[in-house]
């Protein structure tokens, strides 16, 4: 992985969605060290999934990056994320939302998939007014090999933030995010597209 391969692939995926859609690099599996070769290629947002991945990264490269958080958000964990970051996209839990201190976005689980996190649709208007600093939603599709299959479920999420006035939506992944930029996306979560498959 260098710094003008990443800068490349990170310049062609600008010109693909645009320069409204913010472009968030998933760092999950991404080494501490590895965080400079990202500064390098001009990366200017990183998500994070875990609490203490966070605060190792965030320690070595602050300045470096604006700061997201895009894992399952455990209320224990929100101190460091409250202390870090400048948004979180998954906030799916009342003890979470008690806890949390910046702005958020709530994870909506559309595909009402048991092994993912999120809020059902159902349970949206209620779980919104928990917490005052709401500023859209997110989601998080079934892995498919064809991005199609996920455009329903990116419409569904468009529609019910335009029913909630919630204009931040965070959606789409290495997999789809072209389609999610299609229906609305605003934010995209990609990793393998800027830096290779690292699982």
């Amino acid at each position: 992985m260098s710094p003008d391969e990443v800068r490349a692939r990170y310049a062609r995926v600008r010109e693909e969605v645009g320069p409204d859609v913010t472009i968030v690099a998933a760092t999950k599996y991404v080494s501490v060290e590895d965080m400079a070769v990202l500064a390098q290629a001009g990366i200017e947002v990183v998500g994070e999934n875990r609490a203490q991945d966070l605060e190792a990264k965030h320690a070595a490269y602050g300045d470096a990056f604006r700061w997201h958080f895009i894992g399952h958000l455990q209320s224990r964990k929100t101190k460091i994320v409250n202390e870090i970051c400048e948004l979180v996209h998954s906030l799916d839990s009342e003890s979470a939302a008690r806890r949390l201190e910046v702005p958020a976005l709530v994870q909506v689980n559309l595909a009402g998939e048991a092994s993912k996190s999120g809020v059902s649709p159902k349970e949206l208007d209620g779980f919104i007014e928990l917490y005052p600093d709401v500023r859209g939603l997110s989601t998080m599709p079934p892995e498919t090999a064809d991005p199609e299959r996920s455009r329903p479920l990116f419409r569904n999420l468009r529609e019910l933030g335009q029913q909630h006035g919630l204009p931040e939506l965070s959606m789409g992944t290495s997999q789809d995010y072209k389609v999610a930029v299609e229906e609305g996306a605003t934010m995209i979560r990609i990793g393998a597209v800027l830096y290779g498959d690292r699982r």
